[in-house]
């Protein structure tokens, strides 16, 4: 039974404890409406206005060509709440679905906050999708507005958008110069809304954001989550992020994915803190350049990244002066424990990995700043938050795993406020995520005796050879301690006689070059460190590994093409190594 789910409250943070290290400072308390109604855009900006960070800087973007534009806390509860009064001008109640197609521009920012205000439902794409995966979401969600550049509207939604039978407008944030039906210039219908429309009231339980997930096979899922889900967004921020009101916090993940909006726009701003908004793409020299010229405290970026830093050297890290960050998180897939230690060799000091998912809605699991790093592991659960290992017992019941660094599925007990109310119009599978009292997340995990949780795989990623369980994960980190290694990827292939056998593709450094002499190499270093039963049989060397647009290496595509299988949902693919 899933009754209880909903309505279960977080404990009292203020009495709740870490380990020994005695009481934690509560996070920010939420501040409701008049009428006691609870709406993230008003938590985030409005509440604000009565003290004096109203006139603190709120946000500074810095352009692809580093043009700054900076807003003051009052400068957008005003710009959001004109993209409020222009949505109920277009026609648009509460509930009603708003997508975003934009990279990270300030208007994205904006639009997020004011639908989130107007009672709205806010939906944000990739900007790098093409047409059908735009299309597909905007159906299952059965979109009503969007807003976008007149570019990706003249490429991506111009030849079909009308088709959509609920569709009211189309915003184009760059004017509409084909002066095309049913889409408006942004500006100009901005220019003539209210600065100072009263955020609508919203319940708790009113959904606000969809999200979409891939799925292996079928359409993306939309993933449901309520304006609840704000008191998780602050409290986890506050516990796994460190974040604080003097801070200069940049998250440098695409508001397209749930990171980014989770983190890398509610959260900053409902803690008071100023953000800094990059609209381009990875570069290390302009990301150094950037932490230091910002001055930022709080940096939360991807393994990716992370590998990408460490791919380019040490040499350009010393060219920056860095003394002013202080914690460093990463978020996306399970950190390996060298991009640990690199940061705190090259940085002075470590990333702290973490654990969520899209359906969680917000961090569950972490390495905190006031705990010892395992390097590897991804911490442990965050105050008010449950989490355990369950495995069958005789009869096939799930069971609470008390074993230590027993490998098992990764689950939370149900009722932390982001968790996830749906997938959208799939009840069964909402339904299938939960046994008894507990979430089940699909990953696999074990947890060491001192309560630390350690990822192994999706379990549709766990790899069985002769009798061994293997976790793509342990394989990949030991792959990525060879020097020349800069990504891994692992997966099980089929055997007539082990049933599976491990396969690798790795993805080297500039300075390195494939040959027989590094194959033997890294086959060596995998069978010392992991055994012949785990080390793989086989590393094929590839330019690049597919990832999804989060930074995620696709083990199921590689296996898909091995086989020869389908490759079901590749929407978010960012990265090929074909």
């Amino acid at each position: 039974m899933i009754k209880t789910i909903f309505h279960q409250q977080l404990a009292d943070n203020s009495n709740l404890k870490i380990d020994s290290l005695g009481e934690i400072p509560s996070p920010r308390p939420i501040c409701r409406q008049d009428n006691g109604s609870l709406n993230i855009g008003f938590q985030a900006l409005d509440c604000h206005l009565s003290e004096p960070i109203r006139d603190k800087l709120a946000l500074r973007w810095i352009s692809k060509n580093d043009e700054i534009v900076d807003y003051s806390y009052l400068d957008l509860c005003q710009q959001t709440s004109r993209f409020s009064d222009m949505l109920s001008r277009l026609g648009l109640a509460q509930g009603s679905r708003v997508y975003s197609l934009a990279g990270r521009r300030p208007e994205l920012y904006i639009a997020a906050l004011g639908t989130l205000k107007a009672g709205c439902v806010f939906t944000p794409l990739f900007s790098a999708f093409g047409p059908e995966p735009i299309r597909s979401r905007m159906e299952i969600g059965d979109a009503n507005l969007i807003i976008t550049t007149h570019s990706l509207y003249r490429k991506k939604l111009k030849n079909w958008w009308r088709e959509l039978p609920n569709m009211k407008a189309v915003l184009l944030i760059d004017g509409n110069p084909d002066n095309e039906p049913g889409c408006y210039d942004y500006v100009s219908l901005m220019s003539d809304a209210d600065p100072n429309r009263a955020c609508e009231f919203t319940q708790a339980e009113d959904m606000a954001l969809l999200h979409f997930t891939s799925g292996t096979t079928g359409k993306p899922k939309g993933v449901i989550h309520v304006h609840e889900a704000v008191k998780h967004h602050i409290n986890s921020s506050f516990y796994a992020l460190d974040l604080k009101p003097n801070d200069i916090y940049w998250c440098t993940a695409d508001p397209g994915w749930v990171t980014g909006t989770t983190y890398g726009i509610i959260a900053p701003l409902c803690h008071g803190v100023t953000m800094i908004v990059d609209e381009a793409e990875f570069d290390a020299e302009r990301w150094y350049r950037i932490l230091q010229d910002q001055q930022v405290t709080v940096w939360y970026t991807a393994p990716t990244a992370i590998r990408m830093l460490m791919k380019v050297g040490e040499a350009l890290t010393k060219q920056f002066d860095l003394s002013h960050l202080r914690f460093m998180a990463s978020v996306g897939e399970p950190l390996n424990p060298e991009a640990v230690e690199w940061g705190e060799k090259v940085l002075g000091m470590p990333f702290h990995d973490n654990w969520w998912q899209t359906e969680t809605g917000g961090i569950m699991i972490a390495n905190v700043p006031c705990r010892p790093i395992k390097p590897g592991s991804m911490g442990k659960p965050l105050p008010g938050i449950e989490a355990g290992i369950l495995n069958p017992d005789s009869n096939g019941v799930l069971q609470v795993e008390t074993k230590p660094m027993t490998v098992g599925e990764l689950a939370v007990k149900p009722g932390w406020p982001s968790m996830f109310r749906g997938y959208l119009n799939q009840p069964e599978k909402y339904q299938s995520c939960f046994t008894d009292d507990w979430y089940l997340s699909g990953d696999l995990a074990m947890k060491d005796e001192d309560g630390y949780f350690w990822f192994v795989g999706r379990k549709d990623d766990l790899i069985k050879s002769s009798g061994h369980l293997i976790g793509p994960f342990e394989v990949e980190s030991v792959l990525m301690e060879h020097p020349a290694v800069s990504e891994a990827g692992v997966i099980g292939i089929p055997d007539p006689v082990a049933g599976q056998i491990v396969k690798a593709f790795v993805a080297l450094k500039p300075s390195f070059t494939a040959n027989d002499d590094l194959l033997q190499s890294l086959l060596g270093l995998a069978r010392k460190r992991l055994g012949a039963a785990v080390a793989p049989k086989e590393i094929v060397f590839r330019n690049n590994l597919p990832k999804t647009r989060s930074g995620k290496i696709m083990r199921r595509l590689l296996k898909a093409r091995e086989l020869g299988l389908p490759e079901g949902d590749i929407s978010t693919l960012e990265s090929d190594e074909r």
